[in-house]
């Protein structure tokens, strides 16, 4: 019964934890007009590379320090908290429901729908997601509409994959067989019956593949391929931080920390969600 309760509260904390840093940093990029301290697009040479408040030298109202334009860094990520999750939002919904929608045909209803969906997977799946995702991005434009279709475009094979793997089994369950005696049609069946139990591995996979357009932004603000190179982007923030390594530690280290907690949090999000609300697993 013990070994029972410590199971049962384990996702509880991991859901608290990542959702509480989730909310903060949602929260933060909504306010920014109204929490940022300082403009996040405001240089001033004067104040290049001051330290964050706790170390000698800093400066009132630059609370993790500027960058080698004198820009306030706690300004710029929050702005870059708001790009951040607009791609996260944008990218993985669009994602999820095109690679959703052929996952569950492909698996429920199998036959040449499996099959040319699988083929179409198979040679998506065969090109480097990186390096289809910069190639998009040329082509398209840079800009944020740009990032947000060419993670839409490559990353749908992943909810593809998965969700028909689900449904496939499921549609073997006693409950679809049931739901067949009584009567029901096959759309019917796939949309009250399968999809529902299908819906926790979605989510899961719907908060990673927020984490995942996350640091796709990021590589491509980092080589200058997302927005404008003055916006204020975490990949770009981590790009101006690499040239300064020895003279301004924080710029690089402060969005790294900042994206590896968003990352985690949406991931260990999605597994505490499917853990809480998965019927199998309860």
């Amino acid at each position: 019964m013990d070994d029972v309760r410590l199971r049962s509260r384990a996702p509880n904390a991991r859901l608290w934890l990542a959702g509480g840093w989730l909310s903060l940093l949602l929260a933060a990029a909504i306010l920014a007009p109204l929490i940022a301290p300082q403009d996040p697009l405001a240089q001033d040479l004067m104040f290049e590379r001051l330290p964050p408040f706790w170390m000698q030298g800093s400066e009132p109202g630059f609370w993790l320090g500027t960058d080698s334009l004198g820009r306030d860094l706690l300004s710029r990520l929050i702005f870059g908290a708001r790009i951040a999750f607009i791609v996260a939002f944008a990218a993985a919904t669009a994602a999820c429901l095109a690679g959703s929608t052929l996952g569950l045909v492909a698996g429920y209803f199998g036959g040449w729908a499996d099959r040319i969906i699988s083929r179409i997977v198979d040679v998506w799946m065969a090109f480097p997601p990186v390096l289809f995702a910069i190639l998009l991005v040329a082509v398209l434009g840079t800009g944020l509409h740009s990032v947000i279709i060419a993670i839409a475009v490559i990353d749908w094979t992943r909810f593809c994959r998965v969700v028909r793997a689900e449904a496939m089994v499921q549609s073997r369950m006693d409950y679809v067989e049931n739901a067949r005696i009584a009567g029901f049609g096959r759309m019917g069946i796939m949309l009250r019956e399968v999809l529902p139990n299908v819906l926790p591995s979605i989510v899961a996979l719907l908060s990673l593949e927020m984490g995942i357009a996350v640091i796709v932004e990021a590589i491509l603000s980092f080589v200058n391929l997302s927005i404008s190179t003055d916006a204020p982007t975490w990949g770009g923030i981590i790009a101006e931080g690499r040239l300064s390594i020895h003279q301004a530690w924080w710029v690089l280290v402060f969005p790294l920390v900042t994206l590896f907690l968003t990352v985690l949090s949406f991931s260990q999000f999605g597994e505490g969600l499917k853990d809480r609300y998965d019927p199998v697993l309860r």
